[in-house]
């Protein structure tokens, strides 16, 4: 710390970032949660660093920012502004009309910035920089109706198993918020409209199998009180939260990746993890080798359809 302005400088890997008003309160304490300050986000991202940065490097990112904390304004930042520093990543991404210059984190030090920034949300594009139009992971969300994380595991578990006769790996992530997201790593070989037909196509086969408890219907007003199963993030510019981010609630809860094992522990939820834990998770290495080889989806498409479900 140093000064009236409060500037600190912080050390991420070569280079020294300076952190501006680390005593500012971004998450207000209240009786059952704890308050934590722009420097407790800076310091949790520099030390989740080596664990996140994998799932950053070469992906355009949407930014959601609470520059005065959890109880003022936010916004959602996809240009990259001309302050940051020239270290900083970035690509252009073609849009109606013109350009959008995304940050890209590729090391540390941007994180770290972008913390300074208080970027509290990390949401990541699903392709990488060179590829932006063929995706690498394919994601399912599990969006419950209710504050139930109950609904949410059966419905893991459901999926899960229907992955597996597909023989699609799959990782599991604690949200941060209400549910899990489950991803299945791809080889990048198709296009963001087929991999949107497969896991619509996938979700609608496991609501037709359990229509009692899920749904794929969009409309909040349709699903009553079934956990749906949100497949729109598999669409071309359409962003994920990055796992080890830090979410917008009271608490700093983080989305966390974790084994399927540990989906039945009573104590495990969307939130289970926050800015003070997630790092310890994170050195168990709950995805070992399951993102590590993607797969094609023409051997799955055919299994699905030997199943009943839907294409040709």
């Amino acid at each position: 710390m140093s000064g009236e302005d409060d500037v600190r400088t912080v050390r991420a890997g070569r280079r020294t970032v300076e952190v501006h008003r680390s005593e500012k309160v971004l998450f207000p304490g209240d009786g059952g949660t704890k308050e934590y300050t722009k420097g407790d986000l800076v310091d949790y991202y520099r030390s989740v660093a080596p664990f996140m940065l994998p799932h950053l490097r070469g992906r355009p990112l949407m930014l959601e920012r609470h520059p005065d904390g959890l109880g003022g304004p936010k916004f959602m930042q996809k240009n990259t502004p001309d302050s940051y520093p020239d270290w900083v990543t970035r690509v252009e991404v073609p849009k109606e009309g013109g350009t959008v210059c995304h940050t890209v984190c590729d090391d540390t030090a941007t994180l770290v910035l972008l913390a300074d920034q208080a970027s509290l949300t990390l949401h990541r594009w699903l392709s990488r920089v060179g590829r932006l139009d063929r995706p690498d992971r394919m994601v399912f969300d599990l969006d419950p109706a209710e504050e139930d994380f109950g609904q949410v595991r059966e419905a893991a578990w459901l999926l899960g198993e229907l992955l597996d006769e597909l023989k699609l790996p799959s990782a599991l992530m604690t949200t941060g918020s209400r549910g899990l997201h489950v991803i299945v790593p791809l080889n990048g070989h198709h296009d963001f409209d087929e991999v949107r037909e497969f896991a619509r196509d996938v979700a609608d086969t496991l609501a037709a199998a359990h229509p009692a408890r899920l749904t794929t219907a969009a409309r909040k007003k349709d699903r009553g009180d079934r956990l749906y199963l949100d497949v729109q993030r598999n669409a071309y510019a359409q962003t994920a939260v990055v796992p080890f981010t830090v979410r917008a609630r009271p608490g700093a809860p983080v989305a966390v990746p974790i084994d399927w094992t540990e989906l039945d522990d009573p104590d495990v939820d969307a939130r289970r993890w926050t800015i003070a834990d997630a790092v310890d998770q994170a050195r168990t290495n709950p995805w070992a080798g399951v993102l590590d080889r993607g797969r094609a989806l023409g051997p799955a498409r055919r299994r699905l359809n030997a199943l009943g479900g839907k294409g040709t």
